[in-house]
């Protein structure tokens, strides 16, 4: 646990850089995070972001890994969906979107 703790700690020690060599500007971080600017500034100076502040900012910047960490929990979810049986097949699906006219 403590080396997790002690990555965190540097994560959020280094997030200025990460943002700053990022292609995004601050102000489109500020934006996509919710934060105020003032509020944004002020938590960057004093590293006081939350851990779901700091999730959200690292989404932003890593948005090709957080596309494949969300993939594969997708993939997980309808792994497990279809062991449990909460699926219709391909069949049932297309008599679905034509009783509703979709097709």
């Amino acid at each position: 646990m403590i080396q997790e703790v002690i990555a965190y700690k540097n994560i959020v020690d280094s997030i200025e850089i990460l943002m700053d060599k990022s292609p995004f500007k601050k102000n489109y971080i500020i934006e996509k995070v919710g934060i105020p600017s003032p509020t944004f500034y002020r938590k960057l100076k004093t590293r006081t972001f939350t851990p779901d502040e700091v999730l959200s900012i690292a989404k932003i910047l890593s948005p090709e890994e957080n596309f494949r960490l969300e993939l594969k929990a997708d993939i997980e979810q309808a792994r497990r969906e279809y062991e449990e049986g909460n699926f219709i097949t391909h069949e049932e699906m297309l008599l679905e979107l034509k009783r509703k006219k979709i097709i």
